[in-house]
């Protein structure tokens, strides 16, 4: 059936990893939360796309895969960019249908798609020549010198506990799926997209080839809101309001930044690594390739106000 788009802004929300649980189990219960903030934003007018992170899940894929391979003799190992799509399927199959349960319960006459997605990235992207992000189960040196003798994948020791695969963080050039995104926006749904920032895949004459990697979320999630023209990236994390000086006597909580002053701050070390500092750089990246638009850095349970100017940070041009 023909939906009616929303009256208010386009909004691209990307979901940090409080908004999920650790397994299927404490998810299922968790997205019902996450569901109801949403639409809200959705009965205010907000089209929206979601996003989120998939760190945990495709993690328990991999290394159920691995370790099933290890020990009946019968599974196959799964290739690490299968593992993320299988992950991409379960988490918006979840979201999804707590966001069209919550639809219903309020009368909202919309749908909900959830598109499995990739995102290409580059072979020369230095990324590559340093893999740093570790996935899959541990293993003794002389399982993963093996291995990577087999396979041609990285391992390196993983802080005294044992050797780990590990893949490169590359950026995002290109959401493959992006127009069909934009057309179901169009059309009035809420999209679920750009899971765990996009299966990495190579671009090659013949085609898309599948690559072990691991895209941070907020910078696909970035890509994506600059190429729709999306009015607000909106992401989500654990605090209301970015801070500077944080956990220390003279600590400043921050209504809105620059990207002049965003920059100013990473370059004092304000922002952790692997924490803050890649959501403010995604939004930085966003302002920067869509200057009409604002980036909003809030929790999960003021995203709505967040919206109105009433909390959060925000980030522009």
């Amino acid at each position: 059936m023909p939906y009616q788009k929303g009256d208010g802004p386009s909004v691209v929300i990307a979901l940090g990893g409080n908004a999920l649980g650790n397994t299927p189990q404490e998810q299922l219960e968790l997205v019902k939360n996450t569901a109801k903030h949403i639409v809200d934003m959705v009965g205010d007018g907000v089209n929206v796309v979601v996003s989120h992170g998939n760190g945990p899940q495709v993690g328990m894929i991999n290394n159920a895969f691995a370790y099933a391979a290890a020990n009946d003799g019968k599974t196959p190992e799964m290739p690490f960019p299968e593992a993320g799509a299988m992950s991409q399927g379960y988490i918006g199959y979840q979201l999804s249908q707590a966001i069209l349960n919550d639809l219903k319960a309020r009368g909202i006459m919309r749908s909900t798609a959830n598109v499995i997605t990739q995102t290409v990235v580059s072979p020369d992207d230095p990324a590559f020549q340093n893999p740093t992000k570790p996935v899959g189960a541990f293993m003794t040196e002389e399982e993963a010198k093996a291995k990577a003798a087999e396979t041609g994948w990285t391992f390196k020791e993983d802080a005294g506990r044992g050797w780990r695969q590990v893949v490169a963080s590359p950026k995002p050039q290109r959401i493959v799926e992006f127009d069909a995104v934009k057309d179901l926006m169009d059309a009035g749904y809420i999209v679920v997209s750009t899971g765990g920032g996009g299966v990495p895949v190579f671009e090659t004459e013949d085609g898309y080839e599948g690559v072990p990697a691991v895209i941070d979320k907020d910078r696909s999630s970035a890509k994506l809101a600059a190429d729709f023209g999306a009015d607000m990236l909106v992401i989500l994390t654990a605090v209301e309001k970015v801070c500077i000086n944080f956990n220390k006597p003279d600590q400043q909580e921050l209504s809105s930044m620059t990207v002049a002053e965003a920059r100013k701050y990473i370059e004092e070390g304000q922002f952790a690594p692997g924490s803050m500092l890649p959501k403010v750089e995604a939004c930085i990246e966003y302002v920067e390739a869509y200057p009409q638009g604002k980036a909003l850095i809030t929790s999960l349970e003021c995203a709505a106000a967040g919206l109105e100017g009433k909390t959060g940070t925000v980030i522009t041009a």
